[in-house]
């Protein structure tokens, strides 16, 4: 057994078309078994709340929010202290990039602009199943800060042990202002609605599992609360011809396969030669490297695979297609390649950027959107936690020059009686 090698060719849709299809799973059963909880959450509030935990997570809490006082004296070594404060700097860095300026412009004679305004209040989700993610505070909570939000929560499921120091540490470092010990479903709807002791967020961002990502899509939808993008399983493809590093590969496929039994390692190659060879170290770093080997194993063996192309433009004709979370390109005219690219949630360049470098250190932010999303969705960002509001000063004397057109659209849409008449008012 090996992961799946195919040829393809983009000319042929036949074979390589099921690709396309991921074996993401149909959140529909999810949402119908999430909305009597939503409701309950709403109507009964901490009662409801604390139910769901003792059910989901057979802990019996007797509070959920923690104030940063009660976490000041949780400590970690000081090694990790300042991975994740480098960490931080590179984060800030490069979303102070990203903050926009507001501004006014004369358009036929009258002020226009824009203005940006922060949203009052931010959640960042942080998983505590079979892994912890800190690293996603950061990535959550600087690029809100940098925003100007001015209330931003951290929630995370309930652990035996209490509140893991590193997550309390990592809530201190961001300037978190609360913790919340509530997960799943439960914890969404508590955020999105509010209850006697959750405070209530307009926005609430994070990885989850499906019953997370469920309640975020349904109240979402609902208008309830804003989210980065519908979220799914983490995804890799990884376009590389035949002078890239096999082992470099193989390894870079399954730090994505470690992150869940449903996450999809994808390689895209011209070189049958690179493809059987990354089969080969895929198969002997399960032998030497067996840390979470069943979740790789199912990872790569169900979900993943190899396809060999006859050039490197249809591989990146399907990259397009695909439209990837994560997309590394280790081939010897890499930006070259890169230029031909559209539809990627991240992108990294040369032999020397692996995915790993994103999740943590560089800078950029590794929530990103999947499952074909970075078609419509970008990477989270500032602007994810700013409104920008439009706004206009008009002048009696080009409302006076405007009007006439004015006056014949309003007409032909049937609304000259208001429409067009608040407008002819002015002119007088």
């Amino acid at each position: 057994m090996g992961i799946p090698i195919h040829k393809f060719s983009i000319q042929d849709k036949s074979s390589f078309h099921k690709f396309l299809n991921r074996s993401k799973s149909d959140l529909s059963e999810t949402i119908t078994k999430i909305i009597p909880i939503i409701q309950n959450v709403k109507e009964k509030g901490d009662l409801a709340v604390k139910e769901y935990t003792y059910k989901f997570d057979g802990i019996d809490l007797d509070r959920f929010m923690w104030n940063m006082e009660d976490v000041r004296n949780f400590s970690i070594p000081t090694s990790l202290q300042k991975a994740f404060e480098e960490a931080k700097k590179n984060i800030e860095e490069f979303h102070r990039y990203q903050i926009p300026k507001s501004w006014t412009q004369e358009i036929s004679g009258n002020r226009l602009g824009i203005k940006y305004t922060p949203v009052d209040s931010v959640t960042i989700y942080a998983p505590g199943g079979k892994a912890l993610y800190p690293s996603s505070v950061l990535m959550g909570a600087i690029p809100a800060k940098l925003a100007g939000v001015k209330n931003v929560q951290l929630v995370t499921p309930p652990q035996k042990d209490g509140i893991p120091p590193v997550l309390a540490f990592v809530a201190r470092l961001v300037g978190i202002d609360r913790i919340i010990t509530v997960g799943g479903a439960q914890a969404i709807a508590a955020c999105a609605f509010g209850t006697e002791t959750i405070p209530r967020s307009e926005f609430i961002v994070g990885p989850g599992n499906s019953y997370v990502a469920a309640a975020k899509i349904y109240l979402s939808g609902l208008g309830e609360i804003g989210i980065e993008s519908p979220a799914g399983p983490s995804e890799v493809l990884i376009i590389a011809d035949s002078k890239a590093n096999p082992e470099w590969i193989a390894c870079d496929l399954l730090s994505q396969a470690e992150h869940g039994e449903d996450s999809i390692a994808i390689l895209l190659t011209d070189s049958m030669e690179l493809a059987i060879k990354v089969q080969e170290e895929i198969e002997l770093a399960f032998k030497q490297r067996t840390k979470r080997l069943s979740i790789k194993q199912k990872a790569i063996y169900n979900n993943s695979f190899i396809l060999v192309a006859a050039s490197l433009s249809d591989c990146v004709d399907f990259s397009n297609l695909y439209a990837p979370e994560h997309l590394e390109i280790m081939t010897e005219n890499y930006n070259q390649i890169f230029e031909g690219i559209v539809h990627a949630g991240s992108v990294f360049l040369g032999d020397f950027s692996p995915v790993a470098m994103g999740d943590y250190i560089s800078g950029t932010n590794h929530i990103l959107p999947t499952s074909g999303g970075s078609r419509l969705f970008s990477s989270l960002g500032v602007d994810h936690f700013l409104k920008r509001t439009t706004f206009q000063e008009i002048r009696k004397q080009s409302l006076q020059k405007l009007y006439p057109f004015v006056k014949e659209m309003s007409e032909s849409e049937g609304l000259e009686e208001e429409h067009g008449h608040s407008v002819y008012l002015r002119t007088l």
